[in-house]
């Protein structure tokens, strides 16, 4: 059994991406909110992180140079994501990327924990998994200032339905 591909990851990361999205557009006075997540002052440092990471990882496995993480902008909703729909894309055609050796070891620069060594399935998984991570620390931070995100954020609720 293949309990969860790489496409439902990414799906999950897209729904949750889209919503925080139309609650930023909403709100986007919740990008000058005070943050210390990830070594940020603000929301829209904290989601600097978010799609730089995204972007980063995604050229990392396509192959590509990494993009200088403090050119990533953030100066805006529609800036912010910009990066990260060009991730998204550099994912999805390496998912549909016939005989894409995900096992394949490549060396890559992070910018904490220097040059390391992984499998590009790693890779993909810890790049999706920190874009939900670090949403679900925003989500908290964002409350804490009245701005109440009217969705179900768990992975649970990208299949239940009520009965």
């Amino acid at each position: 059994m293949t309990a969860l591909t790489g496409e439902q990851l990414l799906a999950w990361v897209e729904t949750t991406s889209t919503e925080w999205k139309s609650l930023l557009a909403a709100h986007p006075e919740a990008l000058a909110f005070p943050c210390d997540v990830r070594e940020t002052s603000s929301v829209a440092q904290a989601l600097q992180h978010i799609v730089a990471v995204e972007l980063r990882y995604a050229q990392v496995l396509a192959d590509a140079p990494q993009s200088d993480y403090a050119a990533i902008p953030y100066g805006s909703v529609e800036e912010i994501y910009r990066t990260h729909d060009a991730a998204i894309s550099l994912y999805r055609e390496l998912l549909a990327r016939e005989g894409f050796d995900w096992e394949r070891t490549v060396e890559f620069q992070t910018r904490s924990a220097g040059t390391l060594k992984s499998s590009r399935r790693t890779i993909l998984v810890h790049a999706l998994m920190h874009s939900i991570r670090h949403y679900a620390q925003l989500v908290t931070l964002v409350r804490q200032h009245g701005v109440k995100p009217g969705w179900q954020m768990d992975y649970l609720f990208m299949g239940a339905a009520r009965a």
